[in-house]
Order: C-alpha cells, then structure tokens, then sequence
C-alpha cells in the first residue's frame, strides 16, 4: 500500500515559525534601490554611468531577490506534510552535509557551509528535501550562525513534534575570511540539541559520530 501523505496537526508556533516576516513599512521601491546601489559603486570610487557597472544596480537588485527570498517563505508551509507509514522505525533520522549560503547581518558578506539536521520521529515522517528546504528559508536571510541555528532547530521541534532533534552547522565567513583578520579557511561550528538529544549525552555522541563517520 502506498504510504500517506497528510497534513501535519496544527500545533501553536512561534512567530518565527509559522509565518513569513512581516517586513518594514513603506518598503523602498525598485528603483529607489537601484538608485541606492550607484550610491554604493559612487562611494567605491567609481563612475555609476561607466558602461561596465551601467547595469550593475538591476543586477544587484535582481541578486537581491534571489538571495533573500527568505524573507517571502515560511516555515511553516514547508513541513506541513507527512508521511505516516514508517513501520516500527524508532531511532532517528539524519541528513548531513546539506550545502548553504547565507548572509551574515552584520556585514551583509555570505557565510557558506554544510547543515547536518537529525530528528527522532513519532508516527511519521517528513521529505528529505524539505528538510533542506527549511534550511534555505532561514539562510535565504539577514542571518547570524547562531540565530540560524536555533530557528532550523525549533521550527522542526514545533512543527514536526519529534521525540528530539540535532543541528549542526558548520560554516566558513567572508567577513572573517575576506576582511578584517582576514584568516581563510577558519571555520565555526555551531550546534543545538533538543528533546531526547538534549536528555542523552549519548545520543549527541551518535549523532556527532554519524555526521563525522568515514564515509564523508
């Protein structure tokens, strides 16, 4: 028999988690922000009406889309489907080394790496690639590694209900790597654990074992 898909109970979300940013009031206009993207090449030291950076502002606010469109999804919508037919499985379920970018909210620069996200499920289970999803609708943001972190963590603790759940980033920043101290390769590690993860020592010591194992 095929397995089921449904829609996951609704349980009462943060506010990060159930819906899209609000965003700002009076949101500046394309143009508006193109005109503000030759303020920036002006300030560089460059010519704005210069053939080679002509277009560059439409680029960049095209770029711009792109790269946040975080801020237009919502986490929620994400999860909100289940597959029930898991049998007996009772340990947890991980995805490693899911590629993101991001850009931190300090310097506005990318900060790139690998997500590795585990949960222990109850009676259900969710897609792979929304997992990887979830994780794109956070980093697609103005975002710390911290922040981003505890929001993949508590929007599956939230939606999916699972007896627990791990994340680890880890993630290389341009803002250490191509400014300031200028140190290329460094990379942070951050983690957060939830539930049965957080209870047991030993199994925060498996998931860690699985994302490091030899195989990667």
């Amino acid at each position: 028999m095929d397995a089921i898909l449904k829609p996951w109970p609704k349980p009462v979300l943060s506010d990060h988690v159930r819906a899209a940013p609000k965003g700002v009031e009076n949101r500046p206009t394309r143009e508006e922000a193109e005109a503000a993207v030759r303020t920036l090449i002006a300030y560089a030291g460059d010519d704005p009406a210069r053939e080679g950076v002509l277009d560059t502002p439409k680029r960049v606010i095209g770029a711009y889309d792109e790269i946040y469109r975080g801020y237009r999804e919502c986490p929620a919508e994400v999860l909100d489907r289940t597959f029930s037919e898991i049998a007996a499985y009772d340990d947890f379920v991980l995805v490693r080394d899911i590629a993101f970018n991001s850009h931190c909210e300090h310097h506005m620069m990318p900060f790139i790496g690998k997500a590795h996200v585990a949960y222990r499920p109850v009676d259900r289970v969710v897609g792979l690639s929304k997992l990887a999803r979830l994780i794109d609708v956070y980093a697609r943001r103005l975002q710390t590694q911290e922040k981003l972190t505890s929001q993949i963590a508590s929007a599956i603790d939230e939606i999916l209900a699972p007896k627990g759940v791990a994340v680890m980033l880890e993630a290389e920043h341009m803002c250490m790597s191509l400014r300031g101290v200028e140190k290329h390769g460094a990379s942070t590690v951050t983690t957060l654990f939830l539930g049965s993860f957080r209870e047991d020592a030993n199994e925060q010591v498996r998931f860690i074992s699985a994302v490091r194992g030899p195989s990667r």
